[in-house]
C-alpha cells in the first residue's frame, strides 16, 4: 500500500469565476457566422461577404446595405457624395418618431436613408441614389423624397442619367401626409427629366413596397432587378383578403414582374452593373 501512497498523483483544486459574462461570449462567436434562410447551411459571414452577399451554398441573396450596394455599381474612387447632412425635424411631433430616428442614425451611420451622389459607371457618368433599408425598414420621408428629387433635379442640371435604386417597406408613417407627397414630388421631378431626354434607370430590389412601388421606383425608362426579389404595392395576404382569390405562385417576385412586363430585367447581382451600364450605352 505504502507503493501506492507514493505514487499517487496530487491534483489542486482551481475555483472558477462565474461572474463571466457567457453570453457576451456567445455572441461574439455566433456573430461568425449566419444561417442562411433558403437552404438553412451555416456560413461564414466572411464568405458571404466576399461573395457579393450571396449564399455560398444554393446563391440566395442577402440584402446589400446602401454603401454595398453603391460600391457594386460605381466605379471605385468615382462617388462623391451629396446632400449628406440632410435630417428630418419631425414636422409633425409623432409620438417617439425623434428618438427612434436619432437611435437609427446611430445605429446605421447615416443621416436619413437614402445615399446619393455622383460618380461613372464603367466610365459613363450617372447621378445616383440608393436607398438603405437598415433605415427605418427604408420608409419613404421627406429627406428621403427630396435627396431622391435633388439626385434627378442634379441629372437634369448636369446633364447626366438617373438611376435609383430602392428598397422600401413604404411611406414614414411617421410624417404623415407630408411622406406621402413625395410620391407626387419625384414622379414630377421625373418626368422633367424625361423632358430632357435623358434615361432613368430605376433598379428595384428586395424588398420594395408601398409608395416606392406605386411612384419612382416603377417609372424608369427601364426597370431592372434581381432574381427572387420581393416587388409590391400591398402585400399578398392583404390582397387575398380584399379580391378573395388565391394568388399565383411566385406572385410579387421578380421574375413574375419580368413575366408580365412591369420589369424589363432581371439580372444576377455580379451582372448587374455592366448589365446597366450596357443599356446606358444604348441610351445615351
Amino acid at each position: 500500500m505504502g507503493i501506492f501512497s507514493r505514487n499517487k498523483k496530487k491534483y489542486a483544486t482551481i475555483s472558477v469565476d462565474r461572474s463571466v459574462k457567457t453570453k457576451e461570449k456567445v455572441e461574439k462567436v455566433s456573430g461568425l457566422w449566419v444561417k442562411c434562410p433558403s437552404c438553412n447551411e451555416i456560413l461564414y459571414k466572411s464568405d458571404i461577404e466576399s461573395n457579393l452577399k450571396k449564399c455560398t451554398n444554393c446563391d440566395h441573396y442577402f440584402v446589400m446595405n446602401s454603401k454595398e450596394r453603391m460600391d457594386l455599381l460605381i466605379d471605385q474612387g468615382t462617388f462623391v457624395e451629396y446632400d449628406k447632412d440632410m435630417v428630418s425635424v419631425d414636422p409633425l411631433g409623432f409620438p417617439g418618431y425623434a428618438d427612434r430616428y436619432a437611435q437609427t442614425q446611430e445605429k446605421v451611420g447615416m443621416k436619413d436613408g437614402v445615399l446619393s451622389g455622383t460618380g461613372t459607371m464603367n466610365g459613363i457618368a450617372v447621378s445616383i441614389a440608393v436607398m438603405e433599408f437598415n433605415f427605418l425598414g427604408g420608409s419613404m420621408g421627406s429627406v428621403v423624397g427630396e435627396k431622391i428629387t435633388r439626385a434627378i433635379e442634379r441629372g437634369i442640371n448636369e446633364n447626366l442619367p438617373v438611376i435609383v435604386v430602392s428598397t422600401s417597406g413604404g411611406a414614414r408613417m411617421h410624417e404623415g401626409i407630408l411622406s406621402l407627397m413625395q410620391m407626387a414630388k419625384t414622379s414630377a421631378a421625373l418626368e422633367r427629366l424625361r423632358g430632357k431626354g435623358l434615361p432613368f434607370i430605376s433598379i428595384p430590389v428586395n424588398p420594395t413596397t408601398g409608395g416606392v412601388t406605386a411612384s419612382f421606383a416603377m417609372l424608369g425608362d427601364v426597370n431592372i432587378s434581381e432574381p427572387d426579389a420581393l416587388i409590391g404595392f400591398a402585400g399578398p395576404r392583404v390582397i387575398e383578403q380584399t379580391i378573395k382569390q388565391k394568388l399565383p405562385a411566385g406572385f410579387q417576385k421578380s421574375e413574375f414582374l419580368l413575366k408580365y412586363g412591369m420589369l424589363d430585367v432581371v439580372a444576377k447581382r455580379e451582372e448587374l452593373k455592366d448589365t446597366v451600364a450596357k443599356i446606358l450605352g444604348n441610351l445615351l
